[in-house]
Parts: C-alpha cells; structure tokens; sequence
C-alpha cells in the first residue's frame, strides 16, 4: 500500500508550484516594466539626449556659377563663406562635415536646397570644400552630423592657415 500511496502522490498536482510560477512572472514584469519607463524620479535638469543625428554619403561643391544667386533662405549665396545645401535639415540648421579621406573637419550652417544628384548628401560652399581639402578632386566621402539650429556659430571660426579664395 505504501507503493500505491506514492503513486496517488505523484500524480497530483503541487499546489505550490503553480503559484510559485505566478508570483515569479509577477516580480519579474514588475521589474521588466520599470526598466523600460523613464526614471520619473530623477531630475530632468540632469537628464541628456544622446540622440546624435548624422549622414554618410558624398559631398560635391558649387561655386562662381551661383555667385550672387538668392538661396532658399533669401541671402544672396557667397561662395567665400562656410555654407551648405542640404535636402532635409531646416535652414539656419549648422553641421559639422568631415572629409573622410583626410579627416578633415568644418562647421557650416545650412542656408539653401539641394544638392542635385540624388547620389550626393551636401553639396558645399567653395570655402567649405577648400576647409575640407577637396575643392580641386569636386567630390568626397563625408559625414554630416547636426551640431545645432545657431546660424552664428557657423560663421564664428574659418578654419586657420585657410584665406578666403576670391575669383
């Protein structure tokens, strides 16, 4: 009989298991929730946005030819300043381009649309293009990472050991 007793046993369900298993899925939604929501309780003065938007792609330059034009922002385009066209970024928008050949770097604010060729992703100033070191090859590898809205900033610095070329 005591063969059979354990065979009644071992057919019925523990009881405890079940809720162990509940209460283990509880604590652990519990915790899973709170890991995916915004920490409310710290301050937000503190918090900062990693958020970094960039673009891959190949710059071109445009120069005498649009000298004088009126960009989409209304200024009269300067091939000698450190201006860009971009499809996308709001104009005033200012970018930090990198020649990735040479590394490179330049600040520029956006201030017209463009570039033309669908295969191109900025197309630059004349300035901006000698900053760069590409202004003789007309074409190079770039990234273009958003660094703020301030149309001041671009004009702040040319980059030093480079004059203005005038034509």
């Amino acid at each position: 009989m005591n063969a059979i007793a354990r065979l009644d046993n071992a057919k019925r369900p523990r009881p405890f298991l079940p809720i162990a298993g509940a209460i283990l899925a509880i604590l652990l939604g519990v915790a899973g929730a709170q890991a995916a929501s915004p920490a409310t309780h710290l301050n937000p003065a503190i918090i900062v946005s990693h958020h970094h938007w960039y673009q891959l792609g190949v710059a071109s330059w445009y120069g005498k030819f649009f000298q004088g034009r009126t960009t989409a922002s209304g200024e009269p385009y300067d091939q000698n300043q450190l201006t860009c066209a971009h499809r996308t970024l709001p104009l005033g928008s200012v970018l930090r381009v990198t020649n990735l050949r040479n590394n490179k770097s330049v600040i520029v604010t956006v201030n017209d649309r463009g570039p033309v060729p669908e295969s191109r992703v900025i197309d630059l100033s004349r300035a901006a293009a000698n900053a760069l070191g590409f202004s003789d090859q007309g074409l190079a590898p770039v990234k273009v990472e958003l660094i703020g809205p301030q149309a001041e900033l671009a004009q702040l610095l040319m980059p030093e050991g480079l004059e203005s070329p005038r034509e």
